[in-house]
């Protein structure tokens, strides 16, 4: 029991002088910070993007700085109290001056970044129109495969027997029993003599209708005037 008791007391003090030593080397150091994602171009134009308004906030706050200045170094007079006034202007100015070769270089890097992103983005398209027409190859040359042009080739030409087929037995259908064989020459003959004789019937009606008077019963005929009794207006004459 003794053995065992100071068994437990001597791992106790060799885990506490352990934990002793681990947390001096943590304070002499430091320890190490979990990593977090990495930063991606997105996020990162966000960020510059951020930084460049908050900076193209601070000079229009200097443009009016700057013009307020100018407004009251126009209504004094040249002495002290003016120089004062432009030792100002001039400071702002050359705050203005470096604010704006800050935001130069952020916009300058935020249009490098999202070059770079759209290529990568353009890259991206492309390898998924790649992957996707390759899929579409695969499908197509599975689906060929169950295709056999023998096969349809074959179909077609059965196809066109079979109409070959129905046709000669529609001519077989249309055929006439009981018709005397006549010469072509005969019905011709025989045609044109009927052509020739189709108007040599008695066609006296026409001339009896020809013939037959256009008055009207009861009516009489009215006597027209000559022309020595019209007047240069072609109307009778007044004696």
């Amino acid at each position: 029991y003794q053995r065992r008791v100071r068994g437990v007391s001597y791992f106790s003090r060799v885990l506490y002088t352990n934990q002793f030593e681990q947390e001096v080397m943590n304070r002499l150091f430091g320890t190490s910070k979990a990593k977090g994602p990495a930063p991606n171009l997105t996020d990162s134009i966000a960020s510059l993007d951020g930084r460049g308004d908050s900076v193209e906030k601070k000079i229009q706050k200097l443009d009016i700085e700057l013009k307020r200045y100018s407004d009251q170094m126009r209504k004094m007079r040249d002495g002290p109290s003016k120089n004062m006034v432009k030792q100002k202007a001039l400071r702002v100015l050359k705050q203005k001056r470096a604010y704006e070769n800050q935001l130069e270089g952020i916009r300058n890097q935020s249009f490098n970044m999202e070059q770079t992103n759209y290529t990568t983005q353009m890259l991206k398209d492309t390898k998924g129109t790649v992957d996707a027409m390759q899929s579409g190859l695969k499908e197509m040359k599975r689906e060929y495969k169950k295709v056999n042009i023998d096969k349809i080739q074959d179909l077609q030409d059965d196809l066109q027997d079979m109409m070959e087929d129905a046709n000669e037995i529609q001519e077989i259908m249309g055929q006439q029993y009981g018709m005397p064989e006549i010469d072509d020459s005969e019905l011709e003959a025989e045609l044109d003599m009927i052509g020739e004789g189709m108007f040599d019937d008695d066609m006296s009606y026409l001339d009896e209708a020809a013939a037959a008077p256009t008055d009207i019963p009861g009516s009489s005929a009215r006597e027209e005037p000559a022309a020595s009794q019209l007047d240069e207006f072609g109307l009778p004459a007044l004696s």
